[in-house]
């Protein structure tokens, strides 16, 4: 499955790459240069990302993993998972690490993406410097309340994925 979506995001790219360079306006050398910064800004952080959640998995406490979130830790681990989501601070080098380096430590599939999908939406710290000093905070409000439940959808259909 991984495999498949891999290969599609690179045939992807490939189509995009070719439209841009049938343009014949410096399209493509423009986008490949936005590509060459971007990939090795991001380079240096995927690292330590990657580097960091095998150390934090050992660090991370077994049992209190598993009492936490683990994978018979039912519907107070799926909360427990969302509230931590929601907790962290971060870009996604720290959001999927952390999921990750759950996982390593025996967090349930569910509760991990209940996390993940809570951290995506609810990332507390994006909001208070983001969305709330550039968006009306009724329209804020109504973003959080109409998507509280979908961690926990995501998480659900997770388990009827499996």
């Amino acid at each position: 499955m991984i495999l498949a979506l891999t290969a599609s995001l690179y045939v992807i790219v490939a189509v995009l790459l070719v439209v841009a360079a049938r343009r014949r306006d410096g399209t493509a050398r423009r986008a490949l240069d936005f590509t060459k910064t971007d990939f090795l800004h991001l380079l240096p952080r995927l690292v330590l990302g990657v580097i960091g959640a095998g150390f934090l998995a050992r660090l991370l406490p077994q049992d209190a993993v598993l009492a936490l979130i683990g994978p018979d830790s039912g519907f107070r681990g799926l909360l427990t998972a969302s509230l931590a989501g929601a907790l962290t601070p971060g870009g996604p080098v720290v959001g999927f690490a952390l999921g990750s380096a759950a996982l390593k430590s025996g967090a349930g599939l569910p509760q991990v993406m209940a996390f993940v999908t809570a951290w995506s939406l609810f990332a507390l710290n994006r909001m208070l410097m983001w969305e709330l000093p550039l968006t009306p905070a009724w329209f804020v409000r109504l973003r959080i309340i109409v998507s509280l439940p979908v961690p926990l959808l995501v998480a659900g259909a997770v388990m009827l994925l499996r």
